[in-house]
């Protein structure tokens, strides 16, 4: 899917991103990056192999750089900031010819998991989250009250950050609305397992 380089308001900052728009009406779906603080960019392999099962599915797809990341404006917020650039990418995304606002998806790998699952269930316009490797076990207590969509958790089952056990708490918690899928073999970097990662997403979105 080609690509093109856009920037987009998120308040008074200035952010860039990267648009794949097939057209014809497309669902629109923006995906979250890993922590900045860690090297975490939009040019990241799990990002990549978030985005892979959507254009196949004809998603029009928005990856960006949160506030201080790249060429983007602004200084981390520890994950508060993050938040609003995320509904601000989806505001930016669905404002394009050809992308449908409704039924968009809301997508994230690690900080970005936990930014998109905030976003996701903020934003009404958005009908799934996914979450791959939310790093859950350094997260405070998610609260499931408002968790009345579809959320996939994806992780690999050597992912000491988003292990398996407290997942399945979490899919316990929210009562029917989530799914975990499991990823044999992989850690949370998903090195050599981005294709299964891909795979196991295209199996839930349809």
């Amino acid at each position: 899917m080609n690509e093109e380089h856009i920037t987009f308001a998120a308040g008074d900052l200035a952010l860039e991103g990267l648009v794949a728009n097939p057209g014809g009406g497309a669902r629109a779906a923006v995906v979250c990056h890993p922590h900045p603080l860690y090297g975490g960019s939009m040019f990241n392999n799990v990002v990549e192999a978030i985005l892979a099962p959507l254009w196949q599915l004809g998603y029009a797809t928005l990856r960006f750089n949160f506030r201080g990341v790249g060429a983007s404006e602004g200084e981390h917020d520890g994950g508060v900031g993050e938040i609003d650039d995320a509904l601000q990418a989806l505001t930016f995304l669905q404002s394009q010819d050809g992308v449908r606002a409704e039924n968009a998806v809301m997508a994230g790998y690690s900080f970005g998991a936990a930014v998109a699952m905030e976003a996701g269930l903020r934003a009404a316009d958005v009908r799934q989250i996914i979450a791959v490797a939310l790093p859950i076990a350094m997260l405070p207590p998610l609260s499931t009250d408002r968790a009345l969509k579809p959320i996939l958790l994806a992780s690999g089952d050597r992912d000491s950050y988003s292990p398996i056990p407290k997942l399945e708490e979490l899919v316990t918690k929210l009562d029917g609305a989530a799914q975990l899928q499991v990823v044999p073999g992989a850690d949370h970097f998903f090195g050599g397992y981005e294709n299964a990662l891909s795979a196991a997403i295209k199996s839930v979105i349809g």
